[in-house]
């Protein structure tokens, strides 16, 4: 039943992704000398992924407590130390934490041995929904990884009445209840997905309570789709960067691997009610979470009026295209330019898959250009899902120096991750 309401194929969410287009905790942050500080310890863990049976060994990501979203206020420069207690090398990839040169893996970052630690100062220069994960050297390793969400506050109040993030994780499980990585033939291994870690969550709400909704694609290849029942869902931010406030196309809200969402709802759930929070894969819809309704009284006579749009973080609102440079990047497929991230050296050369390909740009957001003339859509983004076949044209300014990767994976699990560079000087 669930199926007949959310119907998707995996062509329809990539080309969805590309028409959706057109009390928070921080025990993970500590005060160092005057300077926020960020612990990150790469390490063994568990996660339960079989109802009533053992947890399954993998690797995460934790601060000095776990936690669903480590936060920080724009503006602030944390103290990034990252401890690496894996028993191979590891490097941190970090998604929407634009124009910082010294973070950037593989070219500014080596990967850090077994039993290192490295500190490195991030500015955070944009208010948004970031990602850090491991999955940069994850490929055909022994266990599976966890992604970190972190979120940049505005400096202003956003409005609402509570904000949450979820973090939405796939699995591939073999029957013997251990967890394959990505780049590994998934053979008979199931599909089973996560929100903060957890098989299904309940959030509380009261009638009228206006919630963000920070939604993090945290999986390692699969494009999904998000759908929240019987509410009127708003986008007000895209990988990070606020945009023009628009409806989610049918209500869906389409990301890929890495990309994020930040949603406003206005809770309109009679009380004693559920609205369920639907995930779709391509292949089928599945409960993932729901909106429980309080029997707590309205927390306010009438719903808010449509919230204005976040505040700026300060990109151009308009990029002189006349004149820019222009690259052609070919996705998939045999690219000698191409190459798997253990075997990326920065000596590297910089700069048709039969599949789709999900791409991603490090250091800056870009606008992803029309087809037909020189506009472009309302909102930044650093991660876009393109279609076999398709050619999608992008555009950002060039603002800070350095080096910087782009990767490229297919949305297949056992498909390579791919990565290049390209420098800005």
């Amino acid at each position: 039943m669930t199926d007949r309401i959310f119907r998707l194929d995996r062509r329809e969410l990539v080309a969805g992704l590309g028409a959706a287009l057109l009390s928070p905790a921080t025990p993970g942050i500590a005060a160092a000398e005057g300077r926020a500080s960020l612990v990150l310890r790469a390490q063994a863990s568990v996660i339960g992924l079989r109802p009533g049976g053992p947890e399954t060994p993998i690797w995460s990501l934790q601060g000095t407590a776990p936690d669903p979203g480590l936060r920080f206020k724009r503006g602030d420069a944390p103290e990034a130390t990252f401890l690496n207690d894996l028993p191979m090398p590891a490097v941190l990839n970090w998604h929407g934490v634009d124009g910082v040169p010294a973070a950037e893996p593989l070219l500014a970052r080596s990967p850090l041995a077994p039993g290192a630690k490295e500190t490195v100062v991030i500015p955070l220069r944009h208010a948004g929904t970031l990602l850090c994960d491991l999955r940069l050297l994850g490929d055909a390793q022994a266990l599976p990884s966890r992604a970190r969400a972190l979120v940049v506050e505005e400096r202003e109040p956003a409005g609402v009445d509570r904000d949450e993030v979820l973090l939405i994780e796939d699995w591939r499980l073999r029957p013997d209840g251990t967890a394959i990585a990505p780049g590994i033939d998934p053979k008979d291994a199931v599909p089973v997905y996560t929100i903060n870690g957890l098989s299904t969550r309940d959030i509380p709400i009261r009638a009228h309570e206006r919630l963000r909704l920070r939604f993090i694609n945290g999986c390692q290849r699969n494009v999904i789709a998000i759908k929240i029942e019987g509410q009127e869902v708003r986008i007000m931010a895209l990988d990070g960067q606020p945009a023009e406030p628009f409806p989610a196309r049918n209500g869906a809200i389409v990301l890929a691997p890495g990309a994020r969402a930040d949603a406003f709802i206005d809770a309109n759930v009679p009380t004693g009610s559920t609205s369920s929070i639907l995930l779709h894969d391509g292949k089928e819809a599945r409960p993932i979470a729901r909106l429980v309704a309080s029997t707590e009284p309205e927390i306010r006579d009438a719903p808010l009026p449509n919230a204005p749009p976040l505040p700026s973080n300060g990109l151009p609102a308009q990029l002189e295209l006349k004149n820019a440079r222009r690259f052609d990047v070919a996705l998939g497929g045999a690219q000698a330019d191409w190459v798997k991230p253990a075997n990326f050296a920065p000596t590297s050369a910089p700069n048709r898959a039969d599949r789709p390909v999900v791409f991603h740009l490090h250091g800056h957001h870009f606008r992803l250009l029309d087809r037909l003339d020189d506009g472009w859509k309302p909102f930044w983004l650093d991660t876009l899902a393109i279609d076999s076949g398709q050619t999608q044209r992008i555009a950002f300014s060039a603002e800070t120096a350095g080096r910087w990767l782009i990767e490229a994976t297919a949305t297949d699990w056992a498909a390579p991750r791919l990565v290049r560079w390209y420098s800005v000087e």
